[in-house]
């Protein structure tokens, strides 16, 4: 498994709202596509201008697979949807899920 691993900074106001959006456009969006497994929101009390999204896919390929196209019409969805572009992903990063079997 493979965790994509995102910062989004947004205005406080919007933060609620924007995090609604997501789930209605991009978490419904990239579900249609394999490899999807699920997504899990962050929010910090003591940072209330931080959105940290938790994306799971099976493998990195399957990721990387979805088309430029796709997204940026996703994004443009989203975008209309908020009625505001005023985000910023901050940070980005990847993480392979690692497990080990349980001895015992």
């Amino acid at each position: 498994m493979v965790i994509e691993w995102l910062k989004v900074r947004v205005d406080e106001q919007w933060r609620e709202r924007y995090v609604q959006i997501d789930e209605e456009i991009w978490t419904a969006a990239l579900a249609r596509y394999p490899g999807f497994l699920g997504k899990e929101i962050w929010l910090s009390p003591s940072h209330p201008d931080e959105v940290i999204m938790i994306i799971q896919w099976a493998t990195r390929e399957q990721w990387k697979a979805i088309p430029a196209a796709d997204l940026k019409l996703i994004e443009q969805q989203f975008d209309q949807a908020l009625g505001t572009r005023d985000y910023k992903i901050v940070e980005e990063k990847e993480f392979v899920v690692r497990k080990f079997a349980r001895q015992g």
